[in-house]
């Protein structure tokens, strides 16, 4: 797997490249050759905040942890990741590599885990009307919820607008 490892606004030591790497590596039993893992260390109020994205074959995992030090940041984002190949193992299974998921030894959780099986419970339609980025947000403020999806405008294409864990706000674009 190859694995790219970027900071931003933190000093990634080499020992911790290294203990990433290894780390990431055990994930190799699930992957071909032509898999990526791209990592992100970066420090946000002095608080640390590890990304863990991994693309394999047309699947996207994805991880994003939090805490005192990436070194445990590290050990708490390959769990989520493993999991969530575990968990749709049977719908994915021939997108992993060849017997992947056939031994139940895991690399980085041991008991097997019961999650509850979701559906989609409630579908909500609406008509989009064109509006501005700026509008958008002030709606987003008004209904009190944590995202928005409206037609930008500007670009007249699908957009969600989503309020962000540091208190700002995210913008998906769609490309279609």
């Amino acid at each position: 797997m190859k694995i790219e490892i970027v900071s931003k606004n933190y000093q990634v030591s080499d020992k911790l490249k290294e203990i990433i790497k290894k780390k990431i590596n055990r994930l190799d039993k699930y992957f071909d050759k032509s898999a990526t893992a791209k990592v992100l260390c970066k420090k946000e109020n002095n608080i640390s905040k590890l990304e863990l994205n991994i693309r394999s074959n047309g699947l996207y995992y994805r991880a994003e942890v939090t805490g005192d030090s990436m070194f445990d940041n590290i050990d708490l984002a390959l769990p989520k990741v493993e999991r969530q190949i575990v968990k749709y193992g049977d719908k994915i299974e021939s997108k992993l590599k060849r017997g992947a998921l056939k031994e139940k030894k895991f690399e980085f959780f041991d008991l097997p885990f019961d999650e509850p099986e979701r559906s989609v419970v409630k579908k909500k339609s609406y008509e989009l009307e064109p509006i501005s980025i700026e509008d958008a947000q002030m709606f987003l403020e008004n209904i009190d919820n944590s995202f928005y999806v409206f037609l930008n405008r500007d670009t007249n294409r699908v957009n969600v607008i989503y309020k962000r864990l540091d208190g700002n706000y995210g913008l998906i674009e769609t490309i279609y």
